[in-house]
């Protein structure tokens, strides 16, 4: 098991080093100077070859490159500045770990650069925006699997053709409703006409401000429409995927078999079936839990929860290249360490996946 999951975390690996060097050359060969958005198109040519100075791209690609790698790697590699008193500054806290002849071997955490519109680090953008993303994504990817699993368990045991119809109608729904009209709908519906009843908001984030004046509070019920209105659409896909599957489990031969030597139904579904049944529905979480970090733009926007979307959109329309960078690496290192974590899963459930 150990072999299994050195070897998936350096498949990892691998494709996160292909990601870095796709996003770096996708984003340093797009049309735009970022010194003359940031100082106008105005701007005399000494003040833009000073800002190309100070952001390093008066130095040829690939020296950017290596230099765009060695910030992101948490062990680099830099010559010591002697005109620099203080050249690591921008790092945070770092730890010396060797001096080689001029150059010193540096410990520190990942760095994404800085934000060209508000002068920010990108780490600390990301920081603030993502935790509200991932609270919203993780909420509403669990709703959906609690609900759609017991939804599915239920409809592979009754499995009558009226209510199988009756499955399929809502899934498909579910599957069809673009996220953006469930949100005004969702927002419409129980934060405005029934707002007297569900007590609930029709916009608000993770924090709110106080009416009296003592600053900002946890309004947790800010989460509830929005984490639903997130899920919907993978609550229809894991309800159908899990009832298609167990129905095929429980017409296999050693399901047949327990049941003939009395096991209790409760425990044939629970224990035998349901088991082997759940791996097309933890692929399919997985991927959508990916794909809610990346895609709850519109959710966030219509809620007004202030997460990475958001973030990511206003990045675009500023041409804030790092922001976007950092975002981008930022999900796909959640995505690859969501696959490396489904695939221990699978090795979990299945022990045959640990041979491949």
């Amino acid at each position: 098991m150990l072999k299994f999951i050195l070897r998936r975390m350096l498949y990892g690996i691998a494709v996160l080093f292909g990601v870095v060097t796709l996003v770096f050359l996708l984003f340093n060969i797009l049309p735009g100077d970022p010194a003359r958005m940031m100082l106008g198109q105005r701007a005399d040519q000494e003040a833009v070859d000073a800002i190309h100075k100070e952001l390093g791209l008066d130095k040829p690609l690939v020296v950017r490159y290596f230099n765009y790698l060695n910030d992101l790697l948490p062990l680099s590699f830099y010559k010591i500045d002697t005109t620099s008193e203080n050249q690591f500054e921008k790092y945070g806290s770092t730890l010396h770990i060797a001096s080689i002849s001029n150059t010193v071997v540096l410990l520190k955490m990942p760095y994404l650069q800085k934000s060209y519109q508000s002068k920010r680090t990108v780490g600390a953008v990301l920081l603030e925006a993502f935790p509200k993303t991932l609270l919203l994504a993780s909420v509403s990817i669990l709703f959906a699997l609690i609900i759609g699993v017991l939804i599915g368990i239920v409809a592979a045991v009754v499995n009558t053709p009226f209510f199988n119809r009756l499955v399929l109608v809502i899934t498909t729904i579910g599957m069809s409703l673009p996220s953006f009209f469930a949100a005004i709908l969702m927002a419409w519906i129980f934060g405005f006409l029934l707002e007297s009843f569900t007590g609930l908001n029709m916009y608000g984030s993770l924090y709110s401000i106080d009416e009296y004046g003592h600053g900002e509070y946890l309004d947790l019920k800010n989460l509830i429409l929005p984490a639903i209105t997130l899920g919907i659409r993978p609550l229809a896909i894991v309800t159908e995927l899990t009832r298609t599957s167990l129905l095929e489990t429980l017409s296999t031969d050693y399901i047949r078999t327990a049941r003939a030597k009395g096991l209790k139904e409760v425990r044939v579904i629970a224990v035998h079936a349901l088991r082997n049944a759940m791996n097309p529905v933890v692929t399919a979480v997985s991927g959508w839990f990916a794909s809610l970090l990346a895609g709850a733009v519109f959710v966030e926007y219509v809620f007004d929860w202030k997460g990475i979307g958001v973030v990511i959109v206003d990045a675009l329309e500023k041409y804030d290249f790092p922001v976007i960078m950092g975002s981008v690496l930022l999900i796909a290192f959640m995505l690859i360490i969501i696959n490396i974590f489904v695939d221990i899963v699978y090795g979990l459930l299945d022990p045959r996946i640990r041979l491949t």
